[in-house]
């Protein structure tokens, strides 16, 4: 990127700006039907697909903020869709998983966030669909990459 570079053209700034924009419009359909945040939807269908975790091992993988994800579960928990259990290989933490109700409601959601993605993307074929997704793993993958010396040189991983 060039320092004059528009903030327009700067892709981690459109990227944000996309994903927010489709996270924001998919949150609409979970927040109108199921009275969930994007963090709560995030944290319900990462334990949907897992099962139980830790409040830790949710941070790590949805990314949120650590505040964030406490937020998350402590709603998900008073509203009875996941339940925390203790966590016998480390007595600081505990493990936390969607109950029956959550999980119902995982089933419900997911068809609908399916359809999302489908409309979210009907102007894209399936071979660029998968184009796409190859390509974020990859970008995701190199970010993974990048660390903190080579930030602070102003290198950003470029030779």
């Amino acid at each position: 990127m060039q320092p004059t570079t528009p903030l327009a053209k700067f892709l981690p700034y459109v990227l944000s700006i996309t994903s927010n924009a489709v996270s924001g419009r998919i949150a609409q359909e979970y927040r109108t039907r199921f009275g969930l945040s994007v963090p709560e939807w995030r944290v319900m269908a990462v334990l949907g697909d897992a099962g139980s975790l830790t409040q830790r091992d949710l941070t790590q993988r949805t990314l949120m903020d650590k505040v964030a994800v406490n937020r998350a579960c402590k709603v998900l928990e008073e509203r009875g869709l996941a339940a925390r259990t203790p966590n016998e290989q480390d007595g600081r933490s505990h493990h936390l998983e969607l109950t029956s109700d959550g999980k119902a409601m995982h089933g419900e959601i997911m068809p609908l966030a399916v359809e999302m993605e489908k409309r979210v993307f009907e102007g894209l074929s399936p071979s660029e669909v998968e184009q796409f997704r190859e390509l974020l793993d990859r970008v995701r993958a190199q970010v993974g990459d990048i660390d903190s010396d080579s930030i602070d040189s102003g290198n950003f991983g470029v030779q």
